[in-house]
Order: structure tokens, then C-alpha cells, then sequence
């Protein structure tokens, strides 16, 4: 695959059209297994390589009916097999495919659809074969969602292309936005789950220049941008204007401050803060506790750790495993690989099963203290308790074994990898690879993931 930046991802799975025309149609045809049969003879017929070959002709003579959920399995297959050597004829081949489907009696085309060839455009760099598209689905009646920016700005790769895309979609009067109160705070919130930061700023201007006031979501939005920028004053001066105008935080502003006031170190802040939120009525929940923990570890303040943890427990929030696994981090960072296991051990006894972010933190921990066996062992054991190790974990342990000269071993792991056809692509990214960070790039991305509806 081709690297883009722009991730596959079923947005529209739960459509309400898509879903009730493919319950309707397997309720008719069988089953989803039949569907998925015929998807795999047109692609088949669709992977010929023949110049000659008519392929209208071809699907004719399968004698297969469209249906939503078999044109999503025929586009999400070819979506799948694009490479950097066949992204042309894909892009072809999709859209022949589309056309035909179209033509047929008794089909209509989804938003869906339109958005699973408009990734395959995406990944083919067919630029303006997007724009046309685009364009198509609107005429049709189909409103330009979240979904089409965030696969229309993923391709946008100079500042200059994507400002005119924002202001495209800001002046578009099909921008469905829905829930958010207008088409400005829709395009931040794209462009925070993007991490378009500086791109946040300067929608922040515009909006602020055509009129629009900012609501809770706005500033909330802005204010994460400011502070992933390192902009600190900017920060406070928007969260007080926020005051001066009369809006009251809410359960994302206060996750977003108790993670500043925990990586600034200030832990009998953010006891006030917690006191604050409940005068207000927010009751403070596992995520507020597991952000704040998450910024008190990486500024090494452990003891402060340890006691908001065992707050969040007398306030009757369990932890889950994403906190548990923030704690674990921090004492392996630390090198207090003891402590580590011990919450590893507690966290199991408690029923919250290990993710594969856990396990990266053991092993990288295990191998912090000489234990490459242990180590080893914990990827084996990751995999018999059915957490696939992903490539982190992998490039965590092997570097880690390269790193104290166990070269053999370190190429036994990488052996193993190939051998359960994961990652192979990749193979070659551990020549380069240094030690694995325990914390991933930036910061929690929890902090974004609470905005998700």
C-alpha cells in the first residue's frame, strides 16, 4: 500500500439507507456469505489484466445484483489492494465498476459508496477525479458530510490547497453538520481529529471575521490546538474569555485542563479543579482521573500518580485498562519495573485484561531490566490470551534485543512476525529503528477520542 495519510476507515457503517437496503437484500439472497461470494468473482473479473477484456460485459454475465453491502465489499476490497504500482488501473477499474452499478434497475447509490471510491481516488492520487466526484454525489442530493472533508483534506498536502478546501466547505450550503451548531465548529472538530492544529487557528480567524461566536465546543477545540502548539498564554487567555463571556466549562473543558495542570506538575491545582468540577455539578469520571494521571506521569511526579489513582477509586471510579496502563507506563519510564508489575498483576486480578499498549509497556520494561526471556515470553503470552501484538511491539522488543547485542533472538521475533504474514512490509523500518518510546508521539489521544459522538 501506498503511504498516504489518509487512514482506510469505514465512517458510514451504520447508514441508516445502507443498512436497511442490505438487511432487506440478505433477507431475499441468503446470506452475508453469498454477498461476499459474488463480491469475490467481480473482483476477480475486476483483477484481469487484459486490455482487451470488455469488463461491462464481464459483470453482465456474473448475473449479480448490486447491493449496498456488496458494492462496499467489492470497494473495499479493491480499496485494500491498492499498491504504488497498480493505483492507476484501480482508480479506472473503481469507478467502471461504480458506473455499472449505477446503471442497474432497482440500485441506488449510498453516501457510502461514494465515499469508499472517493478513498480509492484518495489512494490512487486522482485528484481531480475526487473534485468531480464531489460534485456528482451533491448534485445527486447526497450533502457533503465530515466524512467527505476529512477524506477530501487527508489529500491536501500544501497549506495553500487546504485553506481554499476549508473555505469550500465552510460557503457550502449542502456541509451537512450536524450535531454541531455550524459549519465552522464541524470543520474544527475535523481538523482536531486530524491533528491540523495550525489549520485550527486560522478556520478559529476566519470564523471569528464572518461573525460567528464561539460556544463551548469552539473553545474547547481551540484551546487544545493552542496548547499542542506550546501557545500556554494563548491557552489561559482564551479559557478566561471564555469565563468573560459567560460560558461555563464543561466535562471536555475540564479533561483538557486537568491534563495541563498534571504535565505542569501542579497536582494541588487540579485538586481544586476536581473540587470545582463537583460545586458544578460534573462528577469527575475515570477519564477526567486517567487524564490528570496521564499528565502527572509524564512530568515524573509518581507519588502524585499513586494518590489520584487511589482518589479515583474512593470516589468510586474503577479503572479501567487504559488506566491502569498509564500508571504502568509511568513506573517502567520511571525504571521501577517492580511496581509495574505489580499493577500489572492487581489490574488482571481487578478483571481489566491487558491491550496491546500494556504489553508494550511490560516488555519494554522487561527488557529495561536485562529480562529478554521474560520479555519473549510476554509476547507469546500476549498472543495465546488473543491481544495481537502490533508493529510497536515488535519494534519495541526487537530493538531492544539489538540494542544488548542479542542479534539471534532479535531475529528469531522478527522471523516469527513474517511467519504469521504480519507487518512484512515493514520489515525493513527495524534497520533504522532506535529503542521504541514507551509513550506514544504527542499527547493522549483520549484527549480528542472524548469529542467522538
Amino acid at each position: 500500500m501506498c503511504a498516504t495519510s489518509c487512514d482506510i476507515v469505514d465512517f458510514d457503517s451504520n447508514e441508516d439507507n445502507a443498512s436497511l437496503e442490505t438487511k432487506q437484500f440478505l433477507h431475499r439472497n441468503g446470506s452475508m456469505e453469498n454477498v461476499r461470494m459474488d463480491a469475490d468473482k467481480i473482483l476477480e473479473v475486476l483483477g484481469q489484466d487484459n486490455p482487451e477484456l470488455d469488463f461491462r460485459l464481464a459483470l453482465d454475465r456474473l448475473h449479480v445484483r448490486p447491493s449496498a453491502f456488496l458494492v462496499k465489499e467489492v470497494l473495499y476490497g479493491m480499496l485494500k489492494g491498492i499498491n504504488c504500482e497498480n493505483k492507476g488501473r484501480c482508480a479506472k477499474l473503481a469507478y467502471k465498476f461504480f458506473v455499472w452499478c449505477g446503471q442497474q434497475e432497482g440500485y441506488w447509490h449510498t453516501a457510502n459508496s461514494y465515499h469508499l471510491v472517493l478513498q480509492i481516488f484518495a489512494e490512487c492520487d486522482e485528484f481531480q477525479a475526487m473534485w468531480r466526484l464531489v460534485d456528482e454525489m451533491i448534485d445527486r442530493g447526497f450533502p457533503a458530510t465530515a466524512r467527505t472533508f476529512h477524506i477530501l483534506i487527508c489529500t491536501c498536502g500544501e497549506a495553500g490547497f487546504t485553506r481554499k478546501l476549508v473555505m469550500k466547505f465552510i460557503k457550502s450550503k449542502s456541509f451537512n453538520y450536524r450535531p454541531f451548531r455550524h459549519s465552522y465548529n464541524a470543520i474544527l472538530h475535523c481538523l482536531l481529529v486530524l491533528k491540523q492544529y495550525r489549520l485550527i487557528e486560522w478556520v478559529y480567524r476566519q470564523m471569528l471575521v464572518d461573525g460567528f461566536s464561539s460556544d463551548v465546543l469552539t473553545y474547547n477545540i481551540v484551546m487544545l490546538a493552542k496548547y499542542r502548539l506550546g501557545k500556554f498564554d494563548h491557552f489561559n487567555r482564551l479559557l478566561y474569555e471564555m469565563g468573560t463571556n459567560g460560558l461555563s466549562p464543561d466535562f471536555h473543558t475540564y479533561n483538557i485542563i486537568l491534563h495541563v495542570l498534571g504535565k505542569g506538575d501542579r497536582p494541588h491545582a487540579a485538586l481544586n479543579l476536581l473540587n470545582n468540577m463537583k460545586e458544578a455539578g460534573i462528577e469527575p469520571t475515570v477519564l477526567h482521573f486517567t487524564t490528570l494521571i496521564d499528565g502527572l506521569s509524564r512530568a515524573g511526579n509518581l507519588d502524585a500518580c499513586k494518590y489520584y489513582f487511589d482518589e479515583m477509586i474512593k470516589n468510586g471510579c474503577m479503572p479501567d485498562v487504559v488506566a491502569y496502563t498509564v500508571m504502568i507506563t509511568g513506573y517502567v519510564v520511571a525504571g521501577d519495573l517492580e511496581r509495574a508489575q505489580e499493577m500489572f498483576n492487581e489490574m488482571i486480578s481487578r478483571g481489566q485484561m491487558p491491550n496491546v499498549f500494556t504489553y508494550n509497556s511490560m516488555i519494554r520494561g522487561l527488557c529495561m531490566a536485562g529480562k529478554f526471556d521474560e520479555a519473549c515470553s510476554m509476547l507469546q503470552e500476549m498472543e495465546a490470551k488473543g491481544c495481537s501484538p502490533n508493529f510497536v511491539v515488535y519494534t519495541t522488543l526487537v530493538s531492544n534485543l539489538r540494542n544488548a547485542g542479542k542479534l539471534a533472538l532479535a531475529h528469531q521475533v522478527i522471523r516469527q512476525m513474517m511467519e504469521k504474514g504480519k507487518y512484512t512490509h515493514l520489515v525493513s523500518r527495524f534497520n533504522s529503528a532506535g529503542g521504541a518510546a514507551v509513550y506514544e508521539a504527542g499527547e493522549p489521544n483520549y484527549l480528542i477520542q472524548s469529542y467522538s459522538w
